[in-house]
């Protein structure tokens, strides 16, 4: 069923982009027109920092926490403050986006580049997460699969599910939408409880729709289906399809904004810094109503 997922090559063999070229200008002007009052709502949720020096200010779990400071002072007299930040990108405490070249297959990353022609002891040089620092706009889609709950535990998303959540919102999926599905879940908290996840047939359904940018509280599932695909959206969607997933958003507000407004699309914006080499980027994507 996975053999026909695959887009190396579909843009070139030395692209960086993915499914971030299914984003035409029709798509952006698609994705502007949904900007009609100016409201925005953030899709990051809040990270809290904790010392990185240790002392009585720093929990026991603190070197595991995903972002760590330790405050400066500019000098005697400087009227400024500055700070040493150390942050885990991939920690899911932080919302990050990942780089095309965050996942490996049989020694290569998107489209095809050799794990030791893209990335070295500097850091990433095919397939990094800063090469969005120009911006992604485009229509965004929300799919809400558990309105006003939450999905139950090692619940598998399938396409039929985001289908039916599709038709419950009267919106029509079209290439180059930025697909945002919530199912109620904080995977930072989540403690053991096992997690729902995206199925290989939920990401058939997104290669089938021509998404550009996945953005879900429902990732993949910890610990893995039973009969399902390990890591099948990061596997898949990721890796063969290099569509940018964007991990640990916060959809809550997002929900309520749109079951309030009555209306499901947005415009979607999001650019990661122009820091280089890294395999992911924190990020605060927006929806512009």
């Amino acid at each position: 069923m996975t053999d026909s997922l695959d887009n190396w090559g579909r843009w070139g063999d030395r692209d960086q982009l993915g499914a971030v070229n299914l984003i035409t200008d029709e798509a952006r002007t698609r994705g502007a027109a949904e900007a009609r009052t100016g409201q925005t709502v953030s899709l990051a949720r809040i990270t809290t920092p904790f010392p990185l020096t240790g002392g009585p200010l720093a929990p026991a779990t603190a070197p595991t926490t995903a972002v760590q400071t330790m405050m400066l002072f500019t000098g005697f007299g400087a009227p400024a403050m500055a700070e040493v930040m150390v942050v885990t990108t991939h920690h899911p405490e932080v919302t990050h986006l990942d780089g095309l070249g965050h996942w490996a297959e049989g020694g290569r990353v998107y489209p095809g580049v050799g794990v030791a022609d893209s990335s070295g002891p500097t850091g990433v040089r095919h397939g990094a997460a800063d090469v969005f620092g120009g911006g992604i706009l485009t229509r965004g889609v929300l799919l809400d699969l558990a309105p006003g709950g939450r999905l139950a535990p090692a619940h598998p998303v399938t396409a039929a599910e985001l289908d039916a959540a599709a038709g419950r919102a009267g919106v029509d999926v079209l290439s180059g939408d930025a697909l945002l599905v919530r199912g109620g879940w904080d995977r930072a908290t989540a403690g053991d409880v096992p997690l729902p996840g995206v199925t290989a047939d939920a990401v058939h359904w997104l290669h089938e729709k021509g998404i550009a940018v996945y953005a879900g509280d429902v990732g993949d599932a910890m610990p893995p289906l039973p009969g399902e695909m390990p890591g099948a959206l990061h596997r898949l969607a990721l890796g063969r399809l290099a569509i940018p997933l964007i991990d640990g958003p916060n959809l809550e507000e997002l929900a309520v904004t749109c079951e309030r407004l009555g209306r499901w699309t947005f415009q979607f914006v999001v650019a990661a810094p122009r820091i280089a080499g890294t395999t992911g980027l924190p990020v605060n994507p927006l929806a512009v109503f």
